[in-house]
């Protein structure tokens, strides 16, 4: 234990009524205290915010926290307001003028420690020029795994935070997620240009929660059960609060009337309803007035709720990344909650469809050829001016997000770089504009493989006969010898421990692949072992194959 420690638990206490921290809560209190940079991973419920909301108030300035929706920002903002901690304010595009003044005036005078702002927000030259007169003292980086192009929920603005981290004297930077395996651990170190970090990561386990599918034939029979399981699990006074994921807007409404004509307090929820509804729907269901919310992904990020005793989805996810994290959403108390993915192998073509993502190339083209005709590097607004003047003149209109995907591409492909004021510059002269949008094309041609090798890896979920813990906790890196025992292939009896391994393929360990080049071994069974390659995504293998024509090698 450090000389931070008992301060840290003071402030925990005092201030936020704490009693106690977790061992993972307070490692990583105490390396930001020590100056460090630190990645730390920790479930759904562990309690991420209080890593930086306690620190926050031992270090002179304020705190900057980059957080990627309103609705995680407000139960954010929620939680410091109902402590002793000083005013938390934010700025973004749904407040009045005078709202944004007063943050940025709490700020400035001290009055307020905690400052939430969008990454979108931190796009703009003008927000960026104010926050550098503000000796941030803290810089939190929530749902960093939207750094990693290797992550399940990408955004392109995240990759803009590095500069801004250096424009403001890069101070200590925490970087929070539940869900990241250590190809992703590894892509947001580096994106955000992290300085001699600590990680810390708990166990991604959650013993509490029930696994289970359901695998129906047909879409109509689908939908029957899994009405019947919700109003089942309503019916009993001990699960009377959950959450159902579908696939589409279409069927959260569908589903939330189904359960409403059945006497349920059911709600939707989803991006296409009016601001004002979403904030009702959601405090409603805090409050327990709604019992399920009938949603797409777009629901639960943030949900500080530990009482939810069921996560149903409708429909197979795009990935096991984005199932943990909603699932995780149940039973954050600790107590017992059902877990349950209703499965139809064709929903996984539509997941396919819905993640299909062509390269911007006209984008790339128009985006390269600027770059490389600019004397001078270029914040990312005078990009946009530049190219829409040459709109005017009859050029390809590249709109904003267009922009932002083809420089981040370009970025990738190693083309372009952001200089430490948040310029854009192209970097060799001798690459031709033709030849950076190849390269560009082929690094989206890459994560395009990846999307799709995730979505096999939900297959291999859906349809296995071994432990579903077992396999979950696999494909993040993480090994449980023994089932789990709490789960519906360990009910049926076809689940079964692992054998010990040997040493040739460790977890987390970097191999190369005579076709797929280089990747890092998630998980090993007793028949085969999953790797995540570069250039290809996930893979299993069958480890006979691999003994016996080898195909891998220690790297």
């Amino acid at each position: 234990m450090s000389a931070y420690a008992d301060q840290l638990l003071q402030v925990a206490t005092d201030t936020f009524g704490w009693p106690e921290l977790h061992p993972e809560q307070l490692e990583a209190m105490e390396q930001l205290m020590e100056g460090h940079d630190v990645l730390a991973v920790l479930p759904t419920g562990a309690g991420k915010s209080a890593i930086y909301q306690v620190p926050a108030l031992l270090l002179d300035g304020p705190t900057l926290v980059v957080s990627p929706l309103l609705a995680l920002q407000r139960d954010q903002l929620g939680s410091i307001e109902g402590s002793a901690a000083p005013e938390a304010v934010a700025v973004n595009s749904s407040q009045r003028v005078s709202e944004t003044r007063h943050a940025w005036k709490a700020v400035g005078e001290g009055d307020a420690e905690y400052l939430f702002l969008s990454p979108e927000q931190l796009a703009k030259d003008e927000v960026v020029d104010e926050l550098a007169g503000l000796d941030v003292s803290l810089f939190v980086v929530d749902e960093a795994h939207c750094v990693s192009a290797w992550g399940h929920d990408f955004r392109p603005d995240y990759l803009r935070l590095r500069p801004v981290v250096e424009r403001l004297g890069h101070p200590p930077v925490v970087a929070l997620t539940a869900t990241a395996a250590l190809p992703v651990r590894q892509d947001i170190v580096r994106r955000l240009g992290l300085h001699d970090p600590r990680e810390v990561v708990a166990s991604f386990d959650r013993p509490n929660l029930r696994l289970a599918v359901q695998r129906v034939s047909e879409e109509r029979r689908k939908r029957d059960a899994v009405v019947l399981h919700v109003r089942t699990l309503m019916a009993d006074p001990q699960t009377r609060s959950g959450l159902v994921y579908t696939a589409s807007r279409k069927d959260a409404e569908w589903y939330a009337s189904e359960l409403a004509q059945a006497g349920l307090t059911s709600a939707a929820y989803h991006a296409g309803m009016r601001a004002a509804d979403r904030r009702r729907v959601h405090e409603d269901f805090l409050a327990g007035d709604v019992g399920v919310v009938v949603a797409t992904s777009a629901f639960g990020m943030g949900i500080d709720k530990p009482d939810v005793r069921f996560v149903v989805h409708a429909s197979a996810p795009e990935s096991l990344d984005s199932y943990y994290q909603q699932v995780g959403r149940a039973g954050r108390d600790g107590e017992p909650a059902d877990v349950t993915l209703f499965y139809r192998p064709e929903d996984l073509h539509l997941q396919r469809f819905l993640t299909a993502s062509r390269p911007p190339a006209d984008a790339l083209a128009v985006v390269a050829e600027t770059l490389v005709d600019t004397e001078e590097p270029l914040r990312p607004a005078d990009l946009g001016r530049a190219l829409d003047a040459a709109a005017d003149d009859g050029a390809t209109k590249v709109p904003a997000a267009r922009r932002t995907r083809a420089v981040n591409l370009l970025e990738q492909a190693g083309a372009v770089t952001t200089d430490d004021r948040g310029r854009l510059e192209y970097l060799d002269p001798d690459l031709n504009p033709g030849e950076a949008v190849d390269r560009a094309v082929e690094v989206a041609a890459t994560h395009q493989r990846l999307v799709e090798s995730r979505i096999e890896m939900m297959r291999a979920y859906a349809e296995t006969t071994g432990c579903r813990r077992q396999l979950l906790l696999g494909y993040f890196g993480e090994q449980l010898e023994h089932a789990c025992g709490n789960c519906d292939t360990c009910a049926a009896g076809t689940a079964h421990d692992l054998s010990p391994q040997d040493d040739t393929f460790p977890r987390n360990g970097s191999v190369e692949h005579t076709e797929w080049g280089h990747g890092v071994v998630m998980s090993v069974e007793d028949d085969r072992l999953t790797v995540l390659f570069d250039e290809v995504g996930y893979k299993t293998l069958a480890l006979a194959a691999v003994r016996d024509q080898g195909l891998l090698t220690p790297a």
